[in-house]
């Protein structure tokens, strides 16, 4: 069973910085798109930004330039580290990863969640 588990949630103030980080495990052959999502209360939930194996990358127009995904496929990582933070990105973030294991073909799993709060 793939497990994706997400941690570095908070409480922050406007402009300050938050580090969010996914690790995936379970019966992993390979990883291809990493992502994360977020939703915001009484509303949809969003892609943020996502990542394939190669390192090439796509945010949401939005949050360019504020918010970077990295990834360490040894590690089966991904990483957000978003800067300059605003009130209007309190969400739960989600994390999210199209997988294949040793006994199943691709297949989409998704983290748990981490709140992120900014607010004054």
């Amino acid at each position: 069973q793939v497990q994706l588990v997400e941690s570095g949630g908070g409480l922050v103030q406007p402009g300050e910085s938050l580090r969010l980080s996914c690790a995936a495990s379970g019966p992993i052959f390979s990883i291809d798109i990493m992502a994360w999502y977020r939703q915001a209360p009484g509303k949809q939930r969003e892609l943020v930004a996502g990542i394939i194996t190669g390192g090439e990358a796509d945010y949401a127009d939005s949050l360019k330039g504020r918010f970077t995904i990295s990834r360490d496929n040894a590690k089966n990582m991904v990483y957000l580290q978003m800067n300059s933070l605003k009130p209007e990105d309190t969400a739960v973030y989600y994390c999210n990863a199209r997988v294949f294991t040793t006994t199943s073909p691709w297949r989409t799993y998704w983290g748990q969640g981490t709140q992120v709060t900014v607010s004054s």
